[in-house]
């Protein structure tokens, strides 16, 4: 099976701090891929340079045939429209849930798709309630985002982001922000898409999840990946010192 993305040596810094020192990784299509590493080892900079939120430094990010090269040298190769196309195809959810607050549910879901996407308003409405139904939602459809808790807001967001029909969901942190009786929720409607064969990257601390779902996983640290590999064999044979640590610390 060909890979769906490639990444190859993306570098970012922020001032004087490299955050990302030359990340290099593939996912096939219908794969989930763990990103864990402690605060600060560059797994939100890296989804962010993904859906090109963040402009990385240098480096190639493939998505099928669709190629991006990024060197300072370079003008800079992007237009809006490029973007645009890529972040259609690659949907992102937060760990703060970016729902718009004057909007209700319904309206969040349908923004985007008629005006980025310019689909008529009957097709989306339908869409968007076979989706607020797929996450436990319908009923809150017409609900602003102050009057749902944090897992529905949640779930509200991921709703959004598949509006977009994208072929690829990035994941950051996406339980981290929420009451410890909401995580399962927002967890559940992500194992429903990888049960679909959504292919998806995943920033998380939930590593319970990260064993039952993720086909792959990604140790960064410092910038770097210090282990990749098949997400059992990783958990059972952590082959770094620093991996073996961070396991037992999240154990805990």
């Amino acid at each position: 099976m060909t890979d769906k993305i490639i990444v190859q040596n993306l570098t970012k810094s922020f001032a004087e701090h490299r955050i990302l020192k030359g990340v290099s990784f593939s996912a096939k299509q219908g794969d989930v891929v763990t990103l864990m590493g402690s605060s600060g080892s560059g797994k939100s900079t890296l989804l962010r340079c993904l859906n090109l939120l963040t402009t990385p430094d240098t480096g190639i990010i493939q998505v099928d045939r669709q190629i991006f090269t990024f060197d300072p040298l370079l003008p800079h190769p992007l237009s809006q429209n490029e973007i645009t196309k890529l972040r259609m195809r690659i949907g992102m959810v937060f760990q703060q849930f970016n729902l718009w607050a004057h909007k209700t549910v319904l309206q969040n879901l349908i923004e985007a798709p008629i005006y980025v996407l310019k689909k008529k308003k009957k097709m989306v409405m339908t869409q968007a309630e076979i989706l607020l139904t797929k996450v436990g939602l319908l009923d809150k459809k017409d609900k602003y985002p102050v009057q749902l808790s944090g897992g529905q807001q949640q779930r509200a967001a991921i709703a959004r982001a598949l509006m977009m029909n994208p072929e690829i969901m990035l994941f950051d942190e996406p339980t981290s922000a929420l009451d410890p009786e909401m995580v399962n929720e927002v967890l559940n409607v992500m194992q429903s898409l990888a049960t679909e064969g959504m292919t998806m990257l995943i920033a998380t601390h939930e590593l319970g999840f990260a064993r039952r779902v993720s086909t792959k996983s990604i140790f960064l640290h410092q910038g770097v990946i210090l282990e990749e590999g098949d997400t059992s064999t990783m958990f059972n044979q952590p082959k770094t010192p620093r991996f073996q640590q961070f396991l037992q610390a999240m154990q805990h």
